[in-house]
């Protein structure tokens, strides 16, 4: 439905306010074809508003309601699954792996390197922990501990 024909419907039920109202009577006074259109939604409302519309009779709603009682309740679908097919899946799955780990043991060399394990633990601390890192610190602990004390009050109060 194009803007105009929604314009026309809505001066035809009157639901527009005065100054639209003013400015679509213009449109129809002035352009032939809106007032062709208008004249012909015009026939077409007095045409609605002639039929009668259908009512169902007064034992419609307990006859739906009783026909849906007698109808039995879908149940879920029961399949049965063959429990071969699962193992014959599982186990196919298991010699693939079997297999690959094996390939992998044939093609490689099992000699252990040696490790050499030297760790140095002498650490300056001074140069780390510095004034800004440790004021973060705190600040980031205060931060979280406000967080978790207004969790606390909140629930507390909930209770109450």
């Amino acid at each position: 439905m194009n803007t105009i024909e929604q314009q026309l419907w809505d001066y035809i039920d009157g639901n527009l306010d005065d100054s639209s109202k003013k400015a679509i009577e213009e449109k129809i006074e002035s352009d032939a074809e809106i007032k062709s259109q208008y004249e012909e939604l015009l026939k077409l409302n007095l045409v609605f508003n002639e039929l009668d519309l259908d009512e169902p009779s007064m034992s419609f709603n307990r006859n739906v309601m009783e026909s849906v009682a007698t109808v039995p309740a879908p149940v879920a679908m029961k399949t049965r699954v063959d429990k071969n097919i699962i193992y014959c899946i599982g186990g196919f799955f298991v010699i693939s792996l079997l297999a690959l780990f094996g390939y992998v043991l044939y093609h490689s060399d099992l000699n252990m390197p040696k490790f050499d394990f030297n760790v140095n633990l002498n650490y300056n601390l001074d140069q780390y922990i510095t004034p800004t890192v440790l004021y973060s610190f705190l600040f980031i602990d205060l931060v979280i501990g406000l967080i978790f004390l207004d969790q606390f009050l909140r629930k507390r109060i909930n209770k109450h």
